[in-house]
């Protein structure tokens, strides 16, 4: 598969510098508003035949493996399970494709997306969540009222389609009602929140060649900005300049470890990428619906276990860490096909353009400000961000972007528009706290916990090393990357997602613990 990592000339710069402003100040990037298009005159009216789905621009569903009712899946229906969450989220990149396809006919049948798209949905969803009940009835108590959990909507900029109904629900998602209103100016001079409120109709004049050829256009394939059609757009970038410093660290105690542990695994100059995810979706091919970057162990996939994973091959310099380190991968919204043009997880997924390498990758492990940190258990798994949180919301958000020599300004919901010579920085500080006993949980997230604001872990959990990532881009300035996602996600920066499997030499993980206690820096 190609890979870009390329230096950037003077001239090349100012070029694409000033295409960025086009497309920034012309609404070339401005389309989250999938269909706009679909029932609008010249004028960028809407007629009354499509204002209900005029505006919709992706599909909101119940995450079932956050679910409460989940948290205490059997460890003999685990895989069942995943399986089943897996093919949900399958359910809903094929409804979201639908429904990216049937522009006519939404435009023409108010009812269409109920009754093409979300009423199917529906029915699958019912069929799989039972399958789940009854997995987890074979070996512990049957949960009870799934099905409430079967109902999708349609999101628009800000509320979500209820049945149909133009305003018929809050927006919820990490942007809910806040870029309702993304005009030509979007996304410019706002600061961590850049682009709310610029215009009152934003993704209204889309770009005319909209679509996988088309530039960055939203226009005639979905008017969803962006290379593919489901965005970014451009409210979702931001110049960094206009970010003021947000950073805030806490104040060490007296039982601090203040050391650091750092391992070199490279920047995937192997080219090792799949769209699966061992750690959410085992034994499923395309689990991820968007491609990875890994570093580290070099025999993940969907089928991995535990034992392969410590017998496999290591990118990494210290030959006793085999652990897997993965995140979405990052493109350039440049017209140019990618090696996976026509693949699951790529282009097929609505995630294209030139995949790019990074031009630093940076792993390190830091202590806990108030407490001695103990070592993690082997096959330790841990996902931090959320892939899902433009629709799920900002609760498991966890992105970090910003620019080399601003990194005291972190966005969390927007892209970092750099400066001449500053390169783009996508940050990870993982779960630090740990509940001393499991190494996974049934949604990947209870046996691991974020410590408070002043360092201290919950109750029954203690402090194991942090994971800190840093990974470093030399992209053109301007609007033109995103990262991967699931096609529904829209490619929104809050969507950023980190994952990490422990697979460290017990000595070596030994050591790690003694260097951070002991204050030191080692590698």
């Amino acid at each position: 598969m190609a890979r870009t990592s390329r230096k950037r000339s003077t001239l090349a710069n100012r070029a694409i510098a000033a295409s960025a402003a086009l497309l920034l100040g012309g609404g070339g990037l401005v389309a989250v508003n999938v269909y706009a298009s679909a029932g609008e005159g010249k004028s960028g009216q809407s007629s009354p035949r499509s204002q209900n789905v005029g505006q919709a621009s992706t599909i909101v569903c119940p995450d079932v493996a956050n679910e409460d009712r989940l948290a205490g899946v059997p460890e003999a229906a685990r895989a069942e399970v995943d399986r089943e969450l897996a093919k949900m989220d399958t359910q809903i990149t094929e409804a979201y494709k639908r429904f990216a396809d049937s522009k006519s006919a939404i435009a023409q049948d108010s009812k269409f997306v109920d009754n093409a798209i979300l009423g199917p949905l529906k029915s699958k969803r019912v069929a799989a969540l039972d399958r789940i009940s009854i997995a987890m009835g074979r070996s512990g108590e049957r949960p009870q009222g799934l099905e409430s959990l079967s109902a999708c909507t349609m999101k628009t900029n800000g509320t979500l389609d209820q049945g149909g109904g133009r305003n018929g629900g809050q927006g919820n998602g990490q942007n809910g009602g806040q870029n309702q209103g993304q005009g030509q100016n979007g996304g410019q001079g706002n600061g961590q929140n850049g682009g709310q409120d610029q215009g009152q109709n934003g993704g209204q004049g889309n770009g005319q060649d909209g679509g996988q050829n088309g530039g960055q256009g939203g226009g005639d394939q979905g008017g969803g900005g962006g290379q593919a059609g489901n965005g970014p757009e451009a409210g979702d970038f931001v110049d960094i300049n206009s970010v003021q410093p947000n950073v805030q660290q806490p104040q060490n105690g007296g039982n601090a470890s203040t050391g650091t542990f750092a391992t070199n695994c490279g920047v995937n100059e192997n080219g090792l990428f799949n769209s699966d995810n061992v750690i959410v979706a085992p034994g499923v091919t395309n689990g991820a619906h968007h491609m990875h970057d890994y570093v580290g162990n070099q025999g993940n996939t969907a089928f991995a276990t535990d034992d392969s994973l410590a017998a496999g091959e290591t990118s990494c310099q210290n030959q006793g860490d085999k652990s897997t380190y993965y995140w979405p991968v990052l493109r350039l919204q440049n017209g140019k096909a990618e090696a996976d043009a026509n693949a699951d997880g790529g282009g097929k997924e609505g995630n294209v353009g030139e995949i790019q390498t990074p031009s630093e990758v940076t792993l390190s492990f830091a202590g806990n400000p108030q407490a001695k940190v103990t070592a993690m258990p082997k096959f330790l798994r841990i996902i931090t961000g959320d892939a899902k949180a433009f629709t799920n919301g900002d609760a498991n958000a966890n992105a970090s972007w910003s620019c080399t020599g601003f990194e005291d300004r972190q966005l969390k919901d927007k892209y970092p528009i750099c400066p001449e010579g500053s390169q783009v920085v996508r940050s990870f500080k993982f779960q630090s706290c740990w509940d001393g006993q499991n190494a996974d949980s049934a949604n990947h997230r209870d046996h691991v916990a974020f410590a408070d604001e002043n360092g201290n872990c919950q109750n029954g959990f203690q402090a194991i090393p942090q994971l800190q990532q840093r990974i470093v881009y030399d992209v053109p300035p301007g609007p033109g990357f995103a990262l991967d996602s699931f096609p529904e996600q829209l490619h929104k920066p809050g969507t950023d997602h980190g994952d990490f499997i422990n697979v460290f030499d017990e000595n070596v993980m030994n050591k790690v613990v003694k260097c951070i206690n002991g204050g030191k820096k080692c590698q």
